[in-house]
């Protein structure tokens, strides 16, 4: 249902597809759905909660984690798991050395420590003069700090919690 409101809503597949980097730094294909729509002459480089891309029921599906469901095919092929660092983009996870490259040794999760501790980036990036900056400076190494730690100390006790966590918001 959600996959047709956003072809309706985005005039197209309601599906978004992009390249992430995934375990041993191997490009996937992560499955989304659509939460934006084309706007020409808007910069694509940070979203944030104000961006003017967003529809109506992206909003929702965003807030509600709907948008991540299809995530849960990258689980059943294996290029996810339920808990683990998020899949980024090229020129972040791909750039990692020396000891923050543990993060690759795994499968890229749906949720994890990482992800409930930001699940407002949008948010806090949206409040920053330069949203770019605070990102590369501050929260991302926070987030590898942080990834680095769950791997080093994992428990499955811990992972049910991150999930429990991310469901009840």
């Amino acid at each position: 249902m959600a996959w047709i409101v956003a072809s309706l809503e985005t005039k197209s597949n309601g599906f978004f597809v992009q390249k992430r980097v995934g375990k041993d730094g191997k490009l996937f294909s992560v499955f989304k759905i659509k939460s934006m729509k084309k706007v020409a002459g808007v910069d694509t480089t940070i979203t944030s909660v104000n961006d003017v891309r967003i529809t109506k029921s992206g909003m929702f599906f965003r807030r509600t984690k709907i948008d991540e469901l299809p995530q849960l095919f990258n689980v059943l092929i294996g290029d996810m798991s339920f808990v683990g660092p998020r899949p980024d983009v090229s020129g972040y996870a791909d750039k990692l050395e020396g000891e923050d490259r543990v993060i690759l040794s795994i499968r890229a999760g749906i949720t994890g420590p990482a992800s409930i501790k930001y699940k407002d980036e949008e948010e806090i990036l949206a409040k920053q003069d330069n949203p770019i900056g605070y990102n590369d400076n501050v929260i991302w190494p926070d987030k590898v700090k942080i990834n680095r730690e769950y791997i080093k100390n994992y428990s499955f006790k811990e992972d049910i919690k991150y999930i429990l966590q991310t469901i009840r918001g």
